[in-house]
């Protein structure tokens, strides 16, 4: 059973501040020590899975595995899940851990992976990302009906009301800070979408069901959870698109800029798509490749690494930029860059040839049928 530091901290807590066995213990003392065990809860978890990251990095770079996928994207594999195991052993946090892991492989092992590895690496984790949460959400969906149920109408508005408070100022000093070290700023306009459309709570609804409370006292925690998910989902989630589209017009409204008329985004978006048309069916060229190639985050990541500025960013950026990513990143040459698209266009070009070949298959079926 996973347990977040949060719901560690308030076990311990309740244990504390509550059970007579722990005799004398101050309300102000429980609290200090709940707090300093959920920081560092929290921290180790995050060492635990950085190491795990950073271990992978240099294994990358200094084995070639590069040369068999399969082996480079099952170590992958097994190094992204295990700080998750080793973080509950150690009666840690396993999901601060594989985040923290995801967060340090991102920025320095994904870059020692061979090109073919970065796009399965993409696509698989895309995939069960997507599949877990689906699965997520059709249990918010069948705990409708699977739990019981008490609802506190006072209790859910009043909810909803802090959780919207709470995360405006959230977002307003998370990127108040975030916006002294980035070079292009996020704007107040951008600020707002992220508090609209960012309210989920999956993980507050299962954190709910772990909560060290008494039966009914929980069932009223886990029935408000569920609704303000429901609300966040189904209102704000559902008008997410209308509310972006009346920011951006309000935002061009305001700076007086022109917008492109219908009829040329349609021709200009007819264009892009001929153009789209003629790359990816292009003969004798590594056009098949590079189009294709190019609807991949991590091959423009890798072919054009100059796209931050040397020096910028902060003093963090600065020492990184200078010592962790040459120690910890394997740096391609241009003839290994060129052997891995010369790669991905054999394979592509077989898989267009093997698409080919099955529609003309199906094509004479089709037409021997029609004959007899």
């Amino acid at each position: 059973e996973s347990t977040s530091p949060l719901i560690r901290s308030m076990k311990w807590l309740r244990s504390s501040g509550i059970n007579a066995e722990y005799g004398d213990t101050e309300a102000g003392s429980a609290i200090g020590l709940a707090i300093g065990d959920f920081f560092l809860s929290f921290s180790m978890s995050g060492v635990v899975g950085a190491l795990f990251a950073l271990a992978l990095a240099l294994l990358l770079k200094h084995l070639a595995l590069t040369k068999t996928p399969s082996l480079e994207f099952c170590t992958v594999c097994l190094f992204a899940y295990a700080p998750y195991f080793l973080a509950e052993g150690l009666h840690l946090s396993g999901i601060m851990a594989i985040l923290s892991s995801g967060i340090v492989m991102s920025h320095y092992a994904h870059f020692n992976l061979s090109f073919m590895t970065q796009v399965t690496v993409q696509q698989v984790f895309r995939t069960f990302a997507f599949l877990a949460e689906s699965c997520v959400f059709a249990y918010l969906g069948m705990a409708i009906f699977s739990f019981t149920h008490s609802f506190q109408p006072a209790l859910i508005v009043w909810s909803i009301i802090l959780c919207l408070i709470g995360r405006g100022f959230n977002i307003g000093l998370l990127t108040l800070l975030a916006n002294r070290f980035r070079t292009v700023k996020i704007t107040p306009q951008q600020q707002f979408i992220m508090w609209f459309s960012g309210l989920r709570g999956a993980i507050a609804f299962a954190l709910a069901l772990h909560l060290p409370f008494a039966e009914d006292k929980k069932q009223v925690i886990v029935s408000t959870t569920l609704v303000i998910v429901l609300f966040t989902i189904l209102v704000m989630g559902g008008s997410t698109m209308p509310v972006i589209k009346l920011v951006t017009w309000w935002t061009d409204r305001q700076t007086g800029r022109v917008r492109l008329e219908s009829e040329d985004r349609h021709h200009l978006a007819d264009q892009d798509s001929e153009l789209d048309f003629v790359q990816v069916h292009t003969e004798g060229g590594p056009s098949d490749t590079e189009y294709m190639l190019s609807k991949t985050v991590e091959f423009g990541r890798n072919l054009n690494v100059e796209e931050v500025e040397p020096g910028a960013g902060g003093l963090w950026s600065r020492l990184d930029e200078k010592y962790f990513v040459p120690f910890f990143r394997k740096k391609f040459t241009q003839q290994e860059i060129r052997r891995a698209c010369n790669e991905m266009q054999d394979l592509t070009t077989k898989w267009h040839t093997d698409v080919e070949t099955g529609s003309q298959i199906l094509d004479d079926e089709d037409n021997d049928e029609h004959s007899l």
